[in-house]
């Protein structure tokens, strides 16, 4: 071993940081104090980081929970909604190359922690729309509250001697309060907190994972990883059961009295106290900030990694003379690091591995990012339940398997040592598996709900073409309904109705909430029994078949999750060890970079966009312009949604496979690239002889992919 080598051996093993012109080479190892003191520190930052990825997965997968609670109070489509999940990613876009590369030679605790705070504030800028707005109007036949006055839904052209504030229902609306509902857009502010809330974000995945494998040992790193990713997808857990209980909560409570809400959570109108949710998740946000402005710069490395010249540390802070830089040494490279980010990034795109990597995951995280976004949605949509019900089964069952499965691929990289190939089979093996039981989805839907003028004919006849005048029959020609007003009504039979109005009803009777309307003329023409031809408020439920096939779909949405979850870790495993080691933090930031850029932005609002173009019936503002859609064809938005994310999916496989391939080519190709076991074995063994017997292996620079056979 030559004497550099020596030399670089002994300043990694020596005791103390020394400053510059000291006597800095001492032969002995940390004291059991310091390797103790070291260990913490690393301890506390694993948990701070753990519980900094907890608290943003919460805040994001409140935000999932809250998609349709959003789009229906500020009355706006699917695809305007996506442009709002999408901001996040924009927030992110805005600052991620500069952070992940110029982060990672300044304080990076301190940095996560200032995420933190603006991360915080953002979420907290989410919520506050709901005390600005005027409270939230919906559509109901409910224009009194007295239960002994009978008014009749069909207004007929003789009802001159109706109440004024029941005529006045339906006609068309002053231009002073189309002025007011213009001023209302404050879903911007929404945009513009989820925006903020990216931009905090930004710092924590690439400077929390790079300072974690650079201070861990090698043995510890992927299950450390692991531990933090696990943590991150327990986060949206508590996310989405945050949302089921507010989604039941009305979205005014404590500004209204509830009593005089005549709506349920179970009515496609309902509104929950979406805003309150994100006031909880901000303020766990900035908590999460405090642990890392006590921690320090750097640690102590580990002995089994101090011959290892691996890390971006050594390369930055120590130079060829093997002295530390002053404070005043770093910010005079400043420029130098700006002069080589150019040569970094044409060093990492010239990586065949990363660069295909990179284009494997862009596709796939498209495919993830549409499917969770709208998930809750489609659960609603197609199987008829509830925002409450549908936040409250993807939390507490679909997203406990992702984490489970997130851990086991952890758990499996660090038993079975995989190596990068290994790694790159387990990732495509999981993606291959887990969008063939995907496929299966495609056989678990429901059929539409049955709408008299939609779906099926005021005869029950199916199937009907869709057209302006469909609501409209002649069992209510006489009745003057507005088509732009959606207050469905459960008739009888079966049907739902667009409004009492459309059922021809000429009488009902409130009691308390429940309303129920009586002599529906259109009820009455496929009336199952003779009676009053009655129906009450809300649509009808969905019949029994569609309760098993939602359960069908829940057990195959839980094994679907648990396979593609499998890959997460050995992806970034092989990430992280396909790359410089100096380039680490920079690789971890241009891939962030092009999954919010190319995966995170655009995939929420083309979903959005194709899924509505299924609707059938959109709802109206006051002032008449398009708001959120009603009803959705069963059909139209299951094989979108299940389509583009398995046509997605597909595409993500053969670039994984091309992955493996190139991994494969370049260990025949390149065999000196990637030292082998036993050149490890007999390099570590001399080693253990010359210079430090209680170090367990080295790895020379040049032979860093070899690294990851350590796992």
């Amino acid at each position: 071993m030559d004497t550099s080598s020596k030399e670089n051996i002994q300043f990694f093993c020596k005791n103390s940081v020394q400053p510059v012109g000291r006597p800095s080479f001492k032969t002995k190892y940390p004291s059991s104090e310091e390797k103790q003191s070291c260990c913490g520190e690393l301890k506390v930052f694993l948990g701070g980081l753990s519980f900094v990825f907890f608290a943003k997965a919460l805040a994001e997968g409140y935000l999932k929970s809250t998609i349709t609670q959003i789009e229906r109070r500020f009355d706006i489509p699917s695809s305007l909604v996506g442009v709002i999940d999408g901001s996040f990613e924009i927030g992110n876009l805005l600052v991620i190359t500069f952070v992940s590369y110029f982060g990672a030679k300044l304080h990076r605790p301190k940095i996560i922690g200032a995420g933190c705070l603006i991360m915080g504030v953002g979420t907290l800028l989410i919520a506050m729309p709901q005390f600005f707005m005027e409270r939230y109007r919906y559509e109901k036949y409910s224009p009194f509250s007295n239960s002994t006055l009978s008014i009749s839904p069909c207004l007929l052209e003789s009802s001159s001697q109706l109440p004024i504030s029941v005529m006045a229902k339906s006609q068309p609306q002053t231009s002073d309060e189309c002025d007011v509902d213009a001023s209302s857009s404050m879903w911007v502010y929404v945009f513009l907190g989820n925006l903020l809330r990216g931009l905090g974000e930004t710092p924590i995945q690439p400077l929390g994972i790079a300072y974690l494998d650079d201070f861990a040992g090698e043995e510890n790193a992927a299950f450390y990883i692991g531990c933090v990713q696990t943590v991150a997808i327990i986060g949206p857990i508590f996310g989405f059961l945050l949302g089921s209980l507010c989604a039941k909560l009305y979205v005014d409570i404590g500004f209204v009295n509830l009593d005089h809400v005549t709506i349920t959570p179970k009515d496609p109108q309902w509104v929950g106290a979406w805003w309150l949710g994100y006031l909880i998740a901000g303020v766990i946000s900035l908590l999460a900030a405090v642990p890392f402005w006590c921690l320090p710069k750097s640690l102590s490395r580990p002995q089994s990694r101090e011959d290892s010249n691996s890390s971006e540390k050594s390369k930055f802070i120590i130079d060829d003379h093997i002295k530390y830089q002053t404070h005043a040494e770093e910010k005079g490279k400043i420029m130098e690091m700006a002069r080589d980010f150019l040569p970094s990034l044409r060093s990492l795109f010239g990586n065949p591995v990363y660069l295909l990597y990179l284009c494997a995951s862009i596709v796939q995280f498209n495919s993830l990012f549409g499917m969770v976004t709208y998930k809750p949605k489609y659960i609603e949509q197609q199987y008829g339940q509830s925002s409450s019900k549908a936040n409250f089964v993807i939390g507490l069952i679909n997203i406990p398997a992702v984490a489970l499965g997130v851990f086991s691929g952890g758990i499996v990289m660090k038993k079975f040592r995989l190596s990068m190939c290994g790694a790159a089979k387990l990732y495509l093996g999981s993606s291959v598996f887990g969008y063939l039981l995907f496929l299966s989805l495609f056989a678990l839907g429901c059929e539409n709900s049955d709408v008299a003028g939609l779906t099926v004919s005021y005869q029950g006849t199916k199937p009907v073409s869709y057209h302006e005048r469909a609501l409209f029959s002649d069992c209510n020609s006489r009745c003057k309904c507005s088509e732009t007003k959606w207050e469905p009504m459960c008739g009888e039979n079966g049907i739902t109705y667009a409004s009492a109005c459309f059922a021809g009803c000429h009488t009902s009777n409130m009691t308390g909430k429940n309303i129920t309307f009586y002599n529906c003329t259109c009820v009455g023409i496929i009336a199952s029994k003779s009676g009053n031809f009655s129906g009450t408020v809300g649509r009808c439920q969905k019949d029994n078949g569609c309760s098993k096939m939602f359960l069908y779909f829940l057990v195959i949405s839980v094994i679907t999750s648990y396979t593609l979850s499998l890959g997460g870790i050995p992806g970034y495993i092989l990430l992280l060890r396909c790359v410089k080691p100096q380039l680490k933090s920079f690789a971890l930031g241009i891939y962030t970079l092009a999954i919010r850029v190319l995966a995170g932005i655009p995939a929420p609002v083309y979903f959005g966009v194709l899924i509505d173009t299924s609707c059938l019936k959109w709802g109206f503002k006051r002032c008449g312009t398009r708001g959120s859609c009603r009803l959705y064809d069963s059909h139209a938005f299951r094989y979108i949604y299940l389509g583009l994310t398995m046509i997605l999916g597909t595409m993500s496989i053969f670039l994984s496979t091309a992955v493996l391939l190139t991994l494969k080519k370049s260990y025949v190709s390149e065999p000196r690239t990637f030292i082998t076991k036993r050149d490890r074995t007999m390099v570590s063994t001399r080693f253990k002889k010359e210079n430090c017997p209680t170090s367990d292996h080295l790895l020379h620079p040049i032979y860093w992919p070899g690294k990851e056979t350590r796992l």
